[in-house]
């Protein structure tokens, strides 16, 4: 079980992550700052994703970014998905895996268990900059219960206590760290293991294991309150009244969303509290991948090329999402190192 820091205390979350952008599971890490002169550089490279991007939905991505690393390694490239944020995890920071797509979370978990498990690129803000690089990460509601939820005429998650709620995992940033903390601010919580079980705070805590599983588990009526992301959930919901990046929009389930979400068409969620979240890294294991690959990896995926491949960019609007939604015609991928995480480090408590 991953533990908030007590920092987390009074801390604004939304604040912090501005400071950061603006500027800018234990186990025993290998040494910091070591090379790749042990990879072997004639063996395929593995990509795991988390089970978010193990979707059917994304599968078309996934080849994209397949064959975009055969390209300029001239290696093959192996596709691992995944069920697990920890299988995730614990591939790229022992090796077995040398490239992933994580969560800012789950990036600094990996880089705790081996300081070889470095960030490389993340995703830009429209202007094509770091300096709003976010995401959207969201407390939902089924429609018909939002106006529980409500005080003064405006939507407030003071209501939540005693509820049941769902998490992603917690490894997820937006499907956890961020969310909980945003609860822990606003009722000033003196214990974060409250948060996460059953009877305390919530009179019920449950886990989807995906954005997707933790949308599910609300559109099922398991629980009253769900945390997820708007990424992981474009290819499945549309926006039925307001937009991904207002509080008290109403999502409805697409006719033509796929699994998990067949048996679940029509049904409608509204947010009732939003929080920006870092955008997450691409990162890669520096001893068991090659200087020279990543080096390759890192000036491709950085290319103003790479950021026109449909496959993995959607554009905006697009009814069919790809990895990364394309807020206008400057989105793309660019460089990024540990420091860039600091305000994700901080709410993390390493």
């Amino acid at each position: 079980m991953v533990k908030l820091n007590k920092s987390l205390v009074g801390l604004s979350l939304i604040s912090v992550l501005g400071l950061g952008l603006a500027g800018c599971a234990s186990g025993t890490s290998t040494k910091a700052g070591s090379d790749s002169k042990s990879a072997d550089k004639s063996k395929a490279i593995t990509v795991v994703f988390y089970p978010n991007e193990s979707a059917k939905s994304f599968s078309g991505s996934r080849e994209a970014l397949k064959k975009s690393i055969e390209k300029v390694t001239g290696k093959t490239v192996k596709v691992q998905t995944t069920t697990d944020y920890n299988v995730a995890i614990q591939a790229i920071a022992s090796g077995k895996a040398q490239l992933a797509y994580m969560g800012a979370n789950g990036y600094i978990q990996a880089h705790k268990l081996s300081k070889d498990v470095k960030p490389f690129a993340a995703q830009s803000d429209e202007n094509g900059t770091l300096k709003k690089a976010t995401y959207n990460s969201y407390l939902m509601v089924q429609q018909k219960d939002a106006d529980k939820y409500k005080a003064d005429g405006k939507f407030s998650i003071k209501d939540i206590k005693g509820k049941k709620i769902s998490y992603v995992s917690n490894s997820s940033t937006s499907g956890f760290l961020v969310p909980t903390a945003k609860i822990t601010n606003e009722f000033k919580i003196k214990d974060k293991d409250d948060l996460t079980s059953n009877g305390k705070f919530f009179s019920k805590v449950l886990y989807g294991g995906s954005h997707q599983g933790s949308a599910v588990n609300l559109l099922k009526g398991d629980v009253d309150v769900a945390a997820f992301d708007d990424g992981d959930l474009m290819p499945y919901l549309k926006v039925a009244d307001g937009s991904w990046d207002k509080v008290g929009s109403t999502f409805a389930v697409k006719d033509d969303a796929e699994a998990p979400f067949t048996d679940l068409k029509g049904k409608k969620v509204v947010n009732i509290a939003m929080m920006p979240v870092q955008q997450g890294p691409w990162v890669y294991n520096t001893k068991s991948l090659s200087k020279d690959d990543q080096d390759k990896i890192a000036k491709e995926f950085t290319s103003k090329e790479f950021a026109q491949n449909k496959e993995i960019f959607s554009e905006k609007g697009s009814k069919t999402p790809k990895l990364f939604p394309k807020k206008s015609e400057k989105t793309q991928l660019l460089k990024v190192d540990d420091q860039w995480y600091a305000p994700t480090h901080k709410l993390v408590g390493y």
